[in-house]
């Protein structure tokens, strides 16, 4: 269910520079101080309901680094809603942020975003997904593109070249690192002869509910001759192998994923899916922190990278992260990192499955 976020944000600028903000029934934002004088950050999150990773890793972990960094901030959530973004972008430009970032829900939204931004003299940051058509001042993210290279490459390891009849079930239409995954994926996968991918499909605003509807009809199109799934994330993953537990074939069709989420890493444990991929929150949000800090002060943050966005015929400067591919085998990765917590991962039914795998 999606919830109703609070709108307004409430700034002080006192002698120790600090900005709270109230953010409803999303848990709100949290404030910093700073001797960085005139620096203020805005954060807009998408929603809750996509993935569990933008409450549950990112705010914290971007709470942490600009807390680190003593720069006073406000994080919000737009809760699914481009009108909702909209209007904590104002409220956040009223208030006097210097530098807002943003996790676009679509690039048409977005981009009206920034260009109001710009026109108040605000810089912007396209957070996790580039915003084509936009004019951010730069972009931090993973190689969106290496991430379905990963996941191309999990699922043909996991078919282990047999002769495979696969399905492909594709994020959001209008998130561009939905595109980059699948394209990704099928640079891999198309050039095994012994795959050949039999129903292909996006998921509207990465709504879980609707891909279970969307994979069953996939599945039944195909007469249930389904081999391997490409799923673009582990919630996308979880609706698939509900539907391959009503037919008797959890685990023995191999599925991908991506966010290395506690289900996801219990469904790899368990044996229902085969790989994820890990994209540490805390590189991304340190990353992110650099980048705001530098276009606050007036400088060029330090990049890597080019992203091209052909609507806007630019090449936007970027920050682009290596993602990690996570199996059974590498699980601790994401423990080591601080990604999952093991007493949240390896509880109740799937403390066998830890034990077997030496976590």
């Amino acid at each position: 269910m999606k919830r109703i976020t609070g709108l307004m944000v409430a700034v002080v600028v006192g002698a120790g520079l600090t900005l709270t903000a109230c953010g409803g029934n999303n848990g709100g934002s949290g404030g910093g101080t700073g001797d960085a004088k005139g620096q203020k950050i805005g954060v807009i999150l998408p929603d809750t309901k996509s993935s569990v990773r933008w409450e549950s890793k990112d705010r914290p972990a971007l709470e942490a680094a600009f807390k680190a960094a003593g720069v006073p901030y406000s994080i919000q959530n737009a809760e699914g809603s481009a009108d909702n973004m909209a209007t904590i972008a104002d409220a956040m430009i009223a208030d006097g942020v210097t530098v807002l970032a943003l996790v676009n829900l679509d690039s048409d939204s977005g981009a009206s975003i920034q260009q109001k931004a710009a026109g108040q003299g605000v810089k912007t940051i396209d957070y996790d997904r580039l915003t084509l058509g936009g004019s951010a001042d730069a972009y931090v993210s993973f190689d969106n593109t290496k991430v379905g290279e990963l996941q191309g490459q999990g699922l043909v390891d996991c078919l282990a070249g047999k002769q495979s009849n696969v399905v492909f079930l594709n994020g959001s239409p209008t998130d561009n690192n939905a595109t980059l995954f699948t394209g990704g994926a099928h640079s891999v996968v198309d050039k095994v002869p012994t795959i050949k991918v039999v129903a292909e499909q996006a998921v509207p605003d990465w709504d879980n509910d609707k891909a279970v509807t969307i994979f069953e009809q996939m599945y039944t199109g195909a007469d249930g001759k389904v081999d391997g799934v490409y799923a673009a994330n582990d919630g996308l993953a979880g609706s698939v192998i509900s539907i391959l537990e009503k037919n008797g074939r959890a685990g023995q069709v191999p599925v991908t994923g991506q966010d290395a989420t506690v289900e996801g890493l219990q469904n790899i444990l368990a044996g229902s899916q085969c790989m994820s991929v890990y994209k540490s929150a805390k590189e991304e949000a340190g990353a992110l922190a650099q980048a705001a800090i530098a276009l606050a002060k007036g400088e060029q943050p330090k990049t890597n990278s080019t992203s091209r966005d052909d609507k806007g015929n630019r090449d936007v400067p970027s920050v682009l992260l290596t993602p990690k591919a996570i199996t059974k085998d590498t699980v601790k990765v994401v423990f080591d990192d601080g990604g999952q917590a093991k007493g949240d991962v390896c509880t109740g039914q799937f403390v066998a499955a830890c034990d077997a795998a030496g976590l």
